[in-house]
């Protein structure tokens, strides 16, 4: 997963679990594109601290995940249903059986995952 886009999700996933002062910081450097020097003087600390603090917040995002799993759950979930819906259009197109015994297979799955 691109770096940005994995760091995205993390902070949409977890972010809530970060304190108010890691959130600012992370949301202006990583959501917001500002510079490290920018985000240091608005918060009058070091650009070095900028960049630790970014780096502690990655750290305790990516351990969230690996212990919680729920953008792995997120994006496998997405993946069948967007499978299911593509039988489903299959299905109403030419009417077969065989698709709707893995429609229902798949939701299964959906549900038994949450």
């Amino acid at each position: 997963m691109e770096r940005i886009v994995e760091q995205t999700f993390l902070y949409d996933f977890y972010g809530e679990l970060l304190t108010e002062h890691q959130k600012s910081i992370y949301e202006e450097v990583v959501l917001n594109d500002y510079s490290l020097s920018e985000v240091a003087e608005g918060h009058g600390i070091s650009r070095q601290g900028v960049y630790d603090m970014i780096r502690r917040c990655n750290k305790i995002l990516a351990g969230y995940e690996e212990k919680l799993h729920l953008i792995e759950k997120f994006l496998r979930t997405q993946e069948m249903v967007s499978e299911i819906n593509h039988l489903a259009l299959q299905f109403k197109e030419d009417g077969d059986v065989g698709r709707i015994e893995k429609i229902q297979e798949i939701s299964q799955k959906i549900i038994q995952e949450f």
